[in-house]
C-alpha cells in the first residue's frame, strides 16, 4: 500500500520522505520562514511542514490572559499566539516559496477551520499532531478533504490510534510512530509499537 504526497510516492519500496518541521519556529516572520525553507531545500528534504491555529479556539481558557515574556516583551498568552500565526497572505508567499525551491508544503491544523484555511490554499496533505489524536472532529474534516494524512501517535494509547484511524480510513493514510519526547532518549524509543 502507498501513498502520494505532491509528486512523492510514499509506502513499501520508496525512498524516504523527509519533511522538515518548521512548525512556528518562524516567529510570525515571512523572512525567517524562508530562510528555513532554505536551509531544508539545501538538506534535500522533501517537503517542510507548519503549524496553523485558530487563536481562538487553540489556546486553552484559562491561559489567554496569562502574561507571557516573548522576543516582543510581556503579552498574553493569546495576544502572543496570535503574534505568531501566518494569515493567508503569509501563507501564500512561503508556500510559493517552498514550491520554488522544489518542497512540498504542508501544515499541521489545531482546529477544523484551521484544515478549512488549509484546503482553500490547496496544501497537498495534513499532519496530524500527537495532541490532536482525539480531536474526532477534526478528523472527520481532514477525512473529507479526500488528503493524504498523516498520522502521528506520540503520547496516544492503542485505542486512541484505533479510533483516530477508524475516523480517518486507510486510504491516503500514513501512521507515524512518534513518543513526543524532546529529545528523545533511547530507551524511550519503544520501536515494538511500529507493527
Amino acid at each position: 500500500m502507498s501513498v502520494t504526497i505532491g509528486s512523492s510516492r510514499i509506502g513499501g519500496g520508496a525512498p524516504a520522505f523527509v519533511i522538515a518541521e518548521i512548525g512556528l519556529n518562524h516567529n510570525g516572520s515571512v523572512e525567517i520562514a524562508k530562510q528555513l525553507i532554505d536551509v531544508a531545500a539545501d538538506a534535500g528534504a522533501d517537503a517542510v511542514k507548519f503549524q496553523k491555529r485558530t487563536p481562538e479556539i487553540a489556546t486553552p481558557e484559562h491561559m489567554r490572559d496569562t502574561l507571557r515574556e516573548t522576543p516582543w516583551g510581556t503579552m498574553t498568552y493569546l495576544e502572543y499566539r496570535h503574534r505568531v500565526e501566518f494569515g493567508r497572505d503569509e501563507y501564500i508567499e512561503v508556500g510559493d516559496y517552498a514550491t520554488m525551491r522544489g518542497l512540498e508544503w504542508f501544515a499541521s491544523p489545531w482546529d477544523v477551520p484551521s484544515v478549512e484555511f488549509l484546503e482553500d490554499l490547496g496544501v497537498v496533505a495534513h499532519k496530524v499532531a500527537s495532541a490532536s489524536v482525539t480531536d474526532i472532529d477534526m478528523l472527520d474534516a481532514l477525512r473529507e478533504t479526500g488528503k493524504p494524512v498523516i498520522l502521528s501517535t506520540g503520547m496516544s494509547t492503542m485505542d486512541e490510534i484505533d479510533r483516530a484511524v477508524e475516523t480517518l480510513g486507510t486510504n491516503n493514510l500514513v501512521i507515524l510512530h512518534a513518543t513526543s519526547t524532546y529529545p528523545m532518549e533511547p530507551e524511550e524509543a519503544n520501536m515494538r509499537m511500529i507493527p
